[in-house]
């Protein structure tokens, strides 16, 4: 069974930068789509970004565009999520999640969860 692990939250100040790690195992995750997604309280979970499985194509939210960075390695069965200039409004738990290759921005397209790693962002 596949497992996500999420890592690398923690409270920052704004205009300050975070990278987020997904360790998968379990099976291989190549030929998949990787997302990550973000839950602020009170709010439903929303697309921040995904990647393609041989990382040639990116996708993000237009909230994050310019500021955050998705990338994968293969051989690591490894993601990321770089986020730079960070804003009070980037704060939430985090999740990667693993879906088909065709996988689009919504939560409903995702197989596997992470537990989700937590990001607070002070003003």
């Amino acid at each position: 069974q596949e497992q996500l692990v999420e890592s690398g939250g923690g409270l920052v100040q704004a205009g300050g930068s975070l990278r987020l790690s997904c360790a998968a195992s379990g099976r291989t995750f190549s030929n998949s789509m990787m997302g990550w997604f973000r839950q602020a309280p009170g709010k439903e979970r929303e697309f921040v970004a995904r990647v393609t499985w041989s990382g040639g194509r990116t996708y993000y939210a237009d909230s994050v565009k310019g500021r955050f960075a998705i990338s994968r390695d293969n051989a690591k069965n490894t993601v990321y999520l770089q986020m730079n200039d960070l804003k009070p409004e980037d704060t939430g738990v985090y999740y990667c999640a693993t879906g088909q290759y065709y996988s689009g921005p919504y939560p409903h397209d995702y197989d596997y969860w992470g537990q989700g790693t937590q990001v607070t962002v002070s003003s």
